[in-house]
């Protein structure tokens, strides 16, 4: 079943057009690529995926529970609260805060205590309150982190403030995740684990994900598809051996060694 269907998805800044004619389809459960050279506009279409941007022209629909949605046009937090979530390139927590006050904070969408009940504290809104550090905790767990709960985000190894900044992602209970460069400033050890990880969540919370990706490696090893952008188009996308034999790809964006990764 098909999950995101973007279709003639543009952006204009101005007279420079970032993004052009892009159709991306994903179906449940996928791992996907999206590649391609710095400036290609991989970021832009997660910014327009995701709200940052309103498209100039072109329509993104999501299907969750069976229900399609138009997210063109709608805020960040409507379209996370539809089913989409993502990580940046960046990583961008409230560093500040504890461990565990980071995942919370993401689960806070999804509470069922009014203002009123916020305010004056009452029964409900404790209650609440205890059901989302359960269930923020049993996340850390999963991802290991639990026993750093009360460190604040800003003091975790930087393959641990990744690992963070996906567990707040999951935490908005997506049913699609975009990964913009996760891989970015690790070592090979840590990219390694991510590789591992990002395959392991992808089975456990039942996800299709899209991740944007220079590390080629993990980008052969893991995703099933893969979409090449360049200048805002695609240009190529198949199978992982489809596109390494694509010989626009390898020249122009992969590099001769590819079919060595």
């Amino acid at each position: 079943m098909s999950i995101l269907n973007v279709n003639k998805l543009t952006k204009s800044f101005g007279g420079l057009t970032a993004v052009s004619n892009v159709n991306i389809e994903l179906e449940q459960g996928e791992l996907v690529g999206l590649i391609g050279p710095n400036g290609a506009g991989k970021t832009t279409v997660f910014n327009l995926l995701t709200g940052v941007y309103v498209p100039t022209e072109g329509n993104i629909t999501l299907t969750k529970n069976e229900k399609e949605k138009a997210l063109q046009g709608l805020k960040p937090y409507t379209i996370c609260e539809a089913g989409l979530a993502r990580t940046f390139q960046n990583v961008r927590l409230f560093k500040d805060l504890s461990v565990l006050d980071n995942v919370r904070i993401a689960m806070h969408q999804n509470v069922k205590y009014g203002l009123i009940a916020s305010f004056f504290h009452t029964k409900a809104y404790h209650k609440e309150e205890e059901k989302l550090r359960e269930e923020s905790m049993k996340l850390l767990e999963i991802l290991k982190l639990d026993n750093k709960k009360d460190e604040l985000a800003s003091n975790l190894p930087y393959g641990e403030q990744r690992q963070l900044e996906i567990a707040r992602a999951l935490a908005t209970n997506p049913s699609l995740l975009l990964l913009d460069e996760p891989a970015a400033g690790m070592n090979p050890a840590e990219t390694a684990a991510l590789t591992e990880l990002i395959s392991w969540i992808r089975e456990k919370f039942n996800l299709t994900i899209l991740l944007i990706e220079h590390d080629m490696t993990l980008v052969m090893r893991i995703c099933e598809r893969i979409y090449v952008l360049d200048y805002g188009k695609i240009i190529a996308a198949g199978t992982p051996d489809e596109v390494k034999s694509n010989k626009q790809v390898i020249e122009a964006y992969l590099g001769e060694d590819v079919s060595n990764a």
